[in-house]
């Protein structure tokens, strides 16, 4: 059986203890994405591998990081209803 959670936090993205590993197929894209990475201050990996397929996942989801969604607050069934009828929520748009 093998064991999910081992119980280690990962480090951030990009950091010394979680670097970015990016795959590329020409030196010239190796330059190209060392640029980027020492621009923003990320600690990287690049292999080059012509015989792959290119992969930038990870610096992607550095570059697009994710936004924390925040969820709006619902209405009451006593509250005043919001569409501004004067009654409660239950007894106008709430049914």
């Amino acid at each position: 059986m093998k064991k999910i959670f081992d119980g280690k936090k990962t480090g951030k993205l990009g950091t010394k203890k979680n670097p970015a590993v990016v795959n590329v197929q020409t030196e010239e894209r190796v330059t190209e994405l060392e640029s980027v990475f020492e621009e923003n201050g990320w600690e990287y990996t690049i292999e080059l591998e012509p015989d792959k397929s290119e992969d930038i996942t990870n610096l992607e989801i550095l570059l697009n990081p994710l936004k924390t969604k925040t969820a709006e607050k619902k209405v009451g069934r006593n509250e005043p209803c919001p569409c501004g009828s004067g009654k409660k929520y239950k007894k106008c748009c709430g049914k």
